[in-house]
């Protein structure tokens, strides 16, 4: 199991589930995700990582918050629910086939971080994200990158250390 903090992106249809529902619910389980590498990438997340919610298939598409990781990876019941669009026939309780992580609201980004933003930044062009034909709903950053781009949403004095230690609370728009 791996122990040190890792950086993620995460994203979501923002019509399906947005940072306003986050917020307002503060935590909610990570489910229906339904690619392989994503599983994977999901099963190497611990307990106190951080992740952006990225709002996909927006206008425009882009970071919209900061959550983080607080319960690892463990079977997602949707797979086993027939009448759930994340049904899985081959999946069984002894050998389930997708797992879900939970994610608890750290923060709304204070300023929007559109794609065409991220695009722009010559520091990040190296992320899954921007990768053409990229549609993982989950892919790994590194701790620079989340700095950046937290910078880019409006916290210009950020760090990953602030970040850990910030309490989930209700936050007001």
């Amino acid at each position: 199991m791996n122990t040190a903090r890792q950086y993620w992106i995460m994203k979501n249809e923002v019509t399906s589930y947005s940072i306003d529902d986050l917020v307002r619910d503060r935590q909610t389980c990570w489910e229906g995700v339904r690619n392989y590498q994503a599983r994977n990438f999901m099963r190497q997340m611990c307990v106190g990582d951080l992740a952006f919610f990225y709002h996909s298939n927006a206008d425009p598409s882009g970071v919209a918050g900061v959550m983080r990781v607080c319960k690892a990876a463990y079977p997602d019941d949707t797979q086993w629910d027939a009448t759930s669009k994340y049904y899985e026939p081959r999946a069984t309780r002894e050998r389930p086939v997708w797992e879900r992580v939970d994610v608890e609201c750290v923060e709304r980004a204070p300023r929007f971080v559109p794609l065409a933003a991220l695009r722009d930044e010559p520091a990040l062009q190296r992320l899954l994200l921007l990768r053409p034909g990229s549609r993982l709903s989950i892919t790994p950053i590194t701790a620079a990158e989340f700095t950046l781009i937290a910078r880019m949403g409006g916290d210009a004095g950020i760090s990953v250390t602030t970040y850990t230690r910030k309490r989930c609370r209700k936050f007001s728009r």
